[in-house]
């Protein structure tokens, strides 16, 4: 409905043009009445009436010096002019203020409801050009902002003013759901900021290269920020429902110029991109927490990931919990200053797993771990949002292997030992390397494992590799060097001495006399 402001100083006019037509059915509102000049001037600033009548002569101020005064300001609305005689000489004048419609009192009903069909039509095609154009001025606002995050900007090309891009200081901002259960960022900006945003004069916002961006402007925008960063980054972990429940935050730093936007754009950019990297329940990450390229030289390889499936698993198989999750917060530091891309990160993390699982499912094949298959395991990594989350799943698997293949009746660190050293006698096992797995200094270990077993340690894995061996020769047609590699020697010439000395007999004069045909 249009707006319709009536002017005139005689009350039972007033009321009469007020009846005189269904103005709703033409598509009309009598928003407010006026008594004289000043308040029909008045009447026009607060309530902006599409259409004004206007009587010419009113005391406090003439139609005309209302018109006037009202156009100065700005007035764009549709003025009918109201006059109890014809009286074309302010006609004339008042035509030079964009004024078309002039009736005479008393006001012929018809004459009236014509003109009001035709300044509708008129105000209609004002409406849909002037939306038209909010509509491309919009457009080419939001072009102009993504050149400028883009670093691709003419800034000669527009006023910075004029599209209310002229500040002191701007900081960008990225903000997204985030996980993937969130439904989506529902919190406008000027909630979050406790701002008003009219005519964009605290922020703009904008989706960019499929990102939803906030270019903040002017030290007022970016104190409110900070506030909201403080008010929320002090809370041990977000309140439920709160915005940070369901929302990440990435900001850039603040700059100050237009052509300097591009930066923080970029750093924001970058750190949305390296949320993968949060810790559990970090919901936002500044330019602060970024690390320079040069600082993170080394790349993922396949001798760093046999390394750490080798020491996990020794771990695993230690029983050693603490040594465990010590072991991968560091791998996961060293992943953090990675220059390898997250999927690469993903694989890596995933062929280090497959690979234990397949270790363990070779060394404990009795133990018939319930393993995830693989393409559940890949599937699983690959579902994770972030680094945190892979290594929490890591973790529970290794507790299910850890639950699989101990055994509740061994009740001391001497029998993790033992059980250790009768599932990996076949590798180089000495001393020195197992010791740090169950948290002893090697010499001391060595004391107490002979003073418990009655015999010192390599003795003792050389009656175990010895009994697999004769395990061997008796059960298989392996040549004698294969089965003393296979139990742990590698020099063929050092087993036959060693079996010797525990058997009494030669490799092959044991498996000539007990071997069955």
């Amino acid at each position: 409905m249009y707006k319709i402001l009536i002017a005139d100083d005689e009350a039972v006019i007033r009321e009469g043009i007020s009846c005189l037509l269904d103005y709703e059915s033409l598509g009309f509102v009598i928003a407010g009445e006026a008594a004289n000049g000043r308040r029909a001037y008045q009447g026009i600033c607060d309530l902006k009436p599409d259409v004004v009548f206007l009587d010419i002569r009113m005391p406090g101020m003439l139609g005309l010096e209302v018109i006037k005064k009202a156009r100065a300001d700005g007035f764009q609305g549709k003025i009918i002019i109201l006059s109890g005689y014809s009286d074309f000489k302010y006609a004339q004048e008042a035509i030079r203020y964009g004024v078309e419609y002039y009736l005479t009192k008393p006001i012929d009903e018809k004459e009236l409801e014509d003109i009001l069909v035709h300044v509708k039509g008129d105000l209609d095609t004002e409406a849909a050009t002037e939306n038209a154009r909010e509509h491309y001025r919009r457009k080419a606002k939001d072009a102009i902002l993504k050149d400028i995050l883009s670093g691709t900007a003419d800034f000669t090309s527009f006023d910075p003013e004029e599209l209310h891009l002229d500040a002191k200081i701007y900081q960008v901002i990225i903000y997204e759901p985030y996980n993937r259960n969130s439904s989506g960022v529902n919190y406008r900006f000027s909630d979050l900021l406790r701002v008003v945003n009219q005519d964009n004069n605290s922020y703009h916002s904008i989706v960019h290269e499929g990102k939803e961006a906030v270019l903040l402007k002017g030290p007022f925008a970016i104190q409110k920020f900070n506030d909201f960063l403080n008010r929320y980054e002090s809370e041990s972990r977000p309140q439920k429902f709160s915005p940070l429940d369901s929302l990440f935050i990435a900001y850039g730093r603040p700059v100050h110029s237009l052509e300097e936007i591009c930066n923080s754009y970029c750093q924001a950019k970058e750190l949305s991109c390296r949320r993968f990297f949060c810790e559990q329940g970090q919901h936002t990450m500044g330019y602060m927490q970024l690390t320079k390229k040069k600082d993170r030289p080394f790349l993922l390889n396949h001798e760093l990931k046999d390394f750490y499936a080798g020491k996990l698993f020794d771990y695993l198989q230690a029983f050693n919990r603490n040594m465990l999750a010590e072991t991968l917060n560091e791998l996961k530091s060293k992943l953090y200053d990675t220059a390898d891309s997250i999927p690469e990160i993903r694989l890596f993390l995933t062929d280090m797993f497959l690979q234990i699982k397949e270790q363990a499912n070779h060394l404990y094949n009795s133990a018939n771990i319930a393993f995830p298959n693989n393409s559940e395991i890949i599937k699983s990594i690959e579902d994770c949002l972030y680094l945190y989350e892979i290594f929490l799943y890591l973790t529970e698997l290794f507790e299910l292997v850890i639950s699989s293949i101990g055994s509740t009746s061994r009740e001391s660190v001497l029998d993790d030992i033992l059980h250790y050293i009768n599932h990996n006698f076949a590798s180089n096992i000495t001393l020195e390397n197992i010791a740090p797995l169950f948290r002893y200094n090697s010499s001391y270990l060595g004391k107490l494992f002979s003073k418990k077993m009655g015999e010192n340690f390599n003795s003792y894995v050389d009656h175990v590799r010895i009994e697999h061996s004769k395990e061997l020769l008796l059960s298989s047609d392996m040549k004698v060097y294969a089965v003393a590699e296979k139990v742990g020697y590698r020099n063929v010439d050092y087993f036959h001495v060693k079996f010797k000395k525990y058997v009494g007999k030669s490799p092959a004069e044991f498996r000539k006399e007990n071997r069955r045909v």
